[in-house]
């Protein structure tokens, strides 16, 4: 079974690569300006290291329940874990005992926690702003999005929080495509507006240049906009059961 399993993860990464390296193509990007980062949740342990085995080297998760202990369990492997889910400050101690950088901090609040977990795990923790586009309406009530993150205009601030902070690494900005607002349905401009939001962190954060952006279905539009990590779960793991 397992032998089958390694075959199908090994076609569907196949796949995707020729996704990614044919937009790279398309957009006139070299391809190793893109980095995949396959997102593990609610499959096995057993499914990680096979694909680590087939050279992948950067995994991601969204529920610390989950992550804790795969990631546990595939200590031995040499991957770095990126936290994409929204973060509870009661996980915060735990998820700084195993991932390498956190995609979703919206708030000071879990910076000041984050911070203090990192130094006394005596870790690093790179940490991505998650901006959401669907608060950009110039509602200032709407801090937040219907994904978490923070509203464009609160990146500034939260940025120099992050680079403040002990720890801490800031490393970039990511987005989920939203599905509500102004660039609802519109994965390009949505992407190509989380990239302005990117020059303008460089400019008083110049080594925050990660941009993190597009899943299965929006790669494309992602690399294309000039994202520098895509994350895709379904199309090289498959359909997720339905959690009932």
């Amino acid at each position: 079974m397992t032998d089958d399993r390694r075959a199908e993860l090994a076609a569907n990464l196949e796949r995707v690569e020729n996704r990614i390296s044919a937009a790279c193509a398309k957009a006139g990007r070299p391809r190793d300006e893109v980095t995949l980062i396959v997102v593990t949740k609610t499959y096995p342990a057993s499914d990680v290291r096979l694909l680590a085995e087939l050279g992948v080297r950067q995994v991601a998760e969204n529920r610390d329940q989950d992550a804790a202990p795969k990631a546990a369990e595939c200590a031995d492997l040499p991957l770095t874990w990126h936290f994409v889910g929204q973060l509870q400050t009661n996980k915060v101690r735990s998820v700084a005992g195993y991932a390498g950088i956190v995609q979703s901090v919206d708030r000071s609040r879990l910076v000041t926690a984050l911070s203090k977990e990192a130094v006394r795990a005596e870790r690093e923790l790179g940490c991505l702003i998650q901006v959401a586009l669907d608060a950009e309406s110039g509602d200032a009530a709407r801090v937040t999005g219907e994904r978490g993150g923070v509203a464009p205009q609160g990146v500034p601030a939260l940025a120099d929080a992050i680079a403040e902070a002990q720890g801490l690494r800031l490393d970039g900005v990511m987005t989920v495509a939203p599905l509500a607002g102004p660039y609802a349905g519109r994965q390009l401009a949505a992407f190509e507006r989380l990239m302005e939001i990117s020059t303008d962190l460089r400019a008083t954060h110049p080594a925050a240049t990660m941009v993190s952006a597009g899943m299965s279905a929006d790669l494309e539009e992602a690399v294309a906009a000039g994202a520098t990590h895509v994350r895709v779960g379904t199309a090289v793991l498959g359909v997720r059961p339905r959690l009932g």
